[in-house]
């Protein structure tokens, strides 16, 4: 009956987590621990504000079932180490990430604790199968979407565990670090308070957040989900990044309705683990691109005018509207992210990277797989992606998504004579170097649609010959 020590990391839930079902059913007393390594300290400023956040729900939600999180900070070998000469504990468990820092870091952990006689175990949880569970006839990875949703749709995703009942504490707990010394928002500055005026934080709120999808919108996901001023999509996208909600929970609570809402809705969480099945079997999809024959291609760097991009000051409405809806909001709707994408990376001809990093930055439902291969599928460099002569334009876009210009005057207040709190905020939360000012006249585009479009084609037909 010696303690096991519950690393949590992107797995911050009682319900439908297996790491921690299995622990409690050992009735074993059990020292959760939250652990600011490198991907923690190291991820983006809204990301990280965003962690905090979650840590400090999930905190309070441990306390009222008797127990608690211990928080420390450091290289996590050395700090799981330490705790466990603290404790006495014999073990250590964790849920499987697969970026590839999380893979390597946890090799060498569990290596070297059994090397030690110590107990280390991992557990599934962050997506809805395995990377290495959904295979092709001749056992391979996927590299088309497609035949791998239809794949683990056919094969079935393992039903959510519900919540342990009792989770037995240590008769000592070990000192605890304060998790506002870490300051993980520092990095925010002003924009902290806009952002949390925007974030739906914790456990309880991501379950409501889902029922209430369920309920009142799923039906209707399908043909709504494209229109960015509806109000036609989960958002839970944000609370699946810190396993405030577990995946399989969301797939098995909307395989229950009947429609092709709900349908198109697990196809969306599909997606997401096509992103983690594509990231652990080609890590290089984070970084570089996917389709080598694209190395040769003729990518700018960082411009002035992917600078004016970053700031939402493009003189493209459709695009400012979620470059500013990011940053207010720490999301962006999707079909706009294609359209903000398409736009750096081919009417501006900017390295995917860039904006990819840009994203890092500013999500606060940032998740390294979905990120990396969004930005590559929208390029034209990564696995199953759009033709490089798909050109979004933003316009044309705009004119059948959003043909009242609603949600673009919601986020840019140089469109209205009256603009509102949620396009002001947006003067609020950027850095005040960047001189901004909402009575300062919208910006003139940085390039005419048709010469954007024209020149990129031109630059893919020149990769293609050559």
């Amino acid at each position: 009956m010696t303690p096991l020590i519950l690393w949590f990391r992107r797995d911050l839930r009682l319900d439908d987590n297996p790491m921690l079902a299995a622990a409690a059913a050992t009735g074993r007393p059990l020292i959760p621990v939250f652990i600011a390594d490198g991907s923690v300290t190291g991820i983006g400023a809204a990301a990280r504000w965003r962690m905090g956040e979650a840590v400090e729900s999930f905190g309070t939600r441990l306390a009222g079932q008797g127990s608690r999180m211990i928080l420390r900070r450091g290289p996590a070998l050395p700090v799981l180490l330490e705790l466990i000469s603290q404790t006495g504990a014999s073990g250590v468990w964790w849920t499987r990430l697969y970026d590839p820092f999380s893979r390597e870091r946890d090799t060498d952990i569990k290596d070297y604790l059994k090397s030690q006689g110590l107990e280390a175990r991992s557990f599934h949880g962050h997506t809805l199968a395995e990377p290495w569970d959904v295979a092709t006839q001749t056992g391979g990875p996927y590299k088309v979407y497609t035949p791998f949703w239809k794949s683990l749709d056919a094969q079935g995703v393992a039903e959510a565990v519900p919540a342990p009942e009792r989770l037995v504490a240590p008769s000592d707990w070990p000192g605890s670090e304060a998790l506002a010394g870490w300051r993980l928002g520092a990095a925010m500055n002003r924009g902290a308070p806009v952002l949390a005026s925007h974030a739906v934080v914790g456990e309880a709120a991501a379950q409501a957040r889902l029922d209430r999808f369920l309920a009142e919108t799923v039906q209707n996901y399908r043909t709504d989900r494209d229109f960015p001023a509806l109000k036609a999509v989960s958002g839970l996208s944000e609370n699946l990044t810190y396993g405030e909600i577990g995946p399989r929970r969301i797939w098995h609570a909307a395989k229950a309705l009947p429609g092709e809402g709900a349908t198109h809705f697990r196809k969306e969480l599909a997606w997401r683990d096509f992103a983690h099945h594509l990231m652990f079997h080609t890590p290089h999809l984070l970084d570089s691109n996917w389709r080598d024959e694209w190395n040769g291609f003729a990518w700018q760097g960082d411009t002035e005018s992917a600078e004016r991009w970053r700031r939402g000051l493009t003189g493209e409405p459709f695009v400012d509207a979620g470059l500013r809806e990011m940053f207010v909001t720490g999301t962006m709707h999707n079909r706009v992210r294609m359209i903000v994408a398409s736009y750096l990376t081919k009417h501006l001809m900017t390295d995917w990277k860039i904006g990819m990093d840009w994203f890092a930055e500013c999500l606060t439902d940032w998740d390294p797989a979905s990120n990396a291969m969004g930005w590559q599928w929208v390029a034209g460099s990564g696995p199953d992606a759009a033709p490089y002569f798909r050109v979004f334009n933003p316009a044309t876009q705009a004119e059948k998504f959003d043909k009242t210009a609603t949600y673009r005057k919601t986020f840019i207040a140089e469109l209205s004579a009256k603009p509102g709190a949620t396009a002001l905020s947006y003067f609020d939360a950027v850095p005040r170097s960047w001189g901004l000012d909402p009575a300062k006249p919208y910006p003139d585009p940085l390039i005419s649609l048709s010469d954007g479009r024209e020149r990129a084609l031109a630059a893919y037909e020149s990769l293609r010959k050559g």
